[in-house]
């Protein structure tokens, strides 16, 4: 059924006016991106093809374009939108971290975090360094595979830190499983970054561990 012929209450775009954007699931929001479907196949269906072929929103957010393409009726111009939107979500919450010290955001750091390594399917180790005020300077990916004392290298980490002029780090990784429970390796891992960063008096503030549906702080479980 095309859209204009659902009842008005249905509708992604009239729900929207008269409910506002929260009032929406997943799937109406990409409809209304979307905003027309192919034939047999409206917007609301197409959206739910998304979220199921690629493992919902924290999977669709690292589609890149070269992916969108598996999709029956996601033209070029749907795939660039789609794309430019999520990286306007990533950059407006980057810009945020910037501009304002990172610990009284931190609803903004757990998000910022969940969309860079929330959905990835391999482990990502990433560093958030940090100037003198607590503000992201940048995130980079410094390492990937299964996270151990020997997968990541701390000289590494300092030799960045003192590149990018870093007065402290916050640390993260993700887990594909999904359990966002820190690990023996990682904290081991903490500990041995904490003690090699201190000697060119670089802080090490926390160690995130990132889920498609959560980032736990290993400062607040008192791990760090």
């Amino acid at each position: 059924m095309p859209l204009k012929d659902l009842p008005p209450d249905a509708r992604p775009r009239e729900k929207l006016q008269a409910r506002g954007p929260g009032a929406l699931s997943d799937v109406e929001l990409l409809a209304l991106l979307l905003r027309t479907g192919i034939p047999g196949k409206n917007a609301l269906q197409m959206g739910q093809e998304l979220l199921d072929n690629f493992g919902g929103v924290a999977g669709l957010l690292h589609t890149g374009h070269e992916s969108l393409k598996s999709v029956k009726g996601l033209g070029p111009a749907k795939r660039a939108e789609i794309v430019a939107v999520l990286e306007l979500a990533r950059r407006a919450l980057a810009s945020e971290l910037k501009e304002k010290a990172l610990f009284t955001t931190p609803q903004a750091v757990r998000d910022y975090l969940q969309l860079q390594l929330g959905g990835r399917p391999h482990e990502i180790f990433a560093v958030l360094f940090l100037d003198s005020q607590n503000r992201l300077i940048a995130l980079e990916e410094m390492f990937r595979g299964t996270l151990t004392q020997t997968s990541v290298y701390p000289r590494e980490v300092v030799i960045r830190a003192l590149a990018l002029n870093a007065a402290s780090v916050v640390l993260a990784h993700n887990h594909p499983s999904g359990a966002a429970e820190p690990s023996r390796a990682d904290e081991l891992l903490t500990h041995t970054l904490k003690t090699t960063l201190a000697l060119v008096d670089v802080r090490v503030l926390d160690h995130f561990v990132v889920t498609s549906t959560q980032a736990r702080s290993m400062a607040e479980m008192g791990l760090i």
